[in-house]
């Protein structure tokens, strides 16, 4: 198979891989589920629903995506007009702050380099959920993976989280990350000191002993410096326990769900491939409300990489 055609399987799979971590996280988001398996209930019981649906984490991943094809190189004011497209239209569902205050401010009128929110409060990781599709582009920079993240999130710790995913993904891409090797020492020699390269330091320290539900003990919560390692030791772990496994110890140990889920299955989507996917959670995501828009934009996008 010819390496264009690979890198769009990749991409694919990536894409998909996010949405189902997505969907099937943000029903759980910030709630913790407990073992009821021991817990007697009078009378009948009726479990916390979990439909699946699409967030923010997707639904922004696609306006980049949009962004990339509609230009084919790198546009920050055609990103942020997509952006506001996509609020006006009222696609977006559940955005941080950050991007809600950089949304509102780029609706009136203000300039994509000085609407994203700064300081300590726009650490978040909404820069991080969406960065994927940038990966797939060889012509995409590190200065474009900041600038990119500037629209919203004006702070170092949302650009190196961003970042961060990015080098999995093109470690993942040059086959340098073959799910044997660490990736952990493949990308921390590649950020910039932070605390997200502090958090990635100290998981890889512990990582041969841990596992999912250990890790997010450390932190998992919506702050970049917790959710993006948290997301990446997660995708590591894909090779032995699997994405379903995967998926279910994200959810299981609470926090920002949705996006700890989102981002670790683009990076283990994206390692096994569209072949590899579970087959019964891709049913289930294309049962989702506005999969085959997903699907449409993804598969558009596919015929501008390579």
């Amino acid at each position: 198979m010819k390496k264009a055609a690979i890198l769009r399987r990749q991409f694919e799979a990536c894409l998909l891989g996010g949405a189902i971590g997505d969907a099937w996280g943000s029903a759980f988001e910030n709630l913790r589920i407990s073992d009821e398996t021991t817990t007697y209930y009078p009378g009948q019981h009726k479990p916390t629903p979990t439909a699946w649906s699409f967030t923010d984490d997707t639904q922004l991943t696609m306006a980049t995506c949009e962004a990339l094809c509609a230009s084919r190189e790198f546009r920050p004011d055609l990103l942020a007009d997509i952006f506001v497209r996509y609020y006006k239209e009222k696609r977006l569902h559940g955005p941080g702050r950050s991007t809600l205050k950089a949304l509102i401010e780029l609706e009136a009128g203000g300039h994509w380099s000085q609407v994203g929110r700064s300081g300590e409060f726009a650490a978040g990781n909404g820069a991080a959920m969406r960065i994927a599709p940038l990966a797939f582009f060889n012509i995409i920079s590190r200065e474009h993976v900041r600038t990119a993240c500037w629209i919203t999130h004006r702070n170092d710790e949302a650009y190196v989280g961003a970042l961060a995913i990015f080098l999995c993904l093109r470690a993942i891409i040059a086959g340098e990350w073959t799910g044997n090797n660490n990736l952990f020492e493949l990308i921390i020699p590649a950020l910039p000191h932070t605390g997200v390269r502090d958090r990635l330091m100290e998981i890889n320290a512990i990582q041969s002993n841990a596992d999912i539900r250990r890790v997010a003990r450390l932190g998992n919560s919506g702050y970049v410096v917790n959710s993006v390692p948290f997301a990446i030791f997660a995708a590591t772990r894909v090779t032995r326990i699997g994405m379903c496994e995967m998926y279910k110890s994200i959810i299981e140990s609470g926090g920002d769900t949705d996006t700890n889920a989102s981002l670790a299955g683009q990076i283990a989507g994206a390692f096994l491939g569209i072949d590899h996917l579970p087959k019964g959670l891709l049913r289930k995501l294309a049962a989702v409300e506005n999969y085959d828009w997903v699907r449409r934009i993804i598969e558009k996008t596919k015929e501008c990489i390579g």
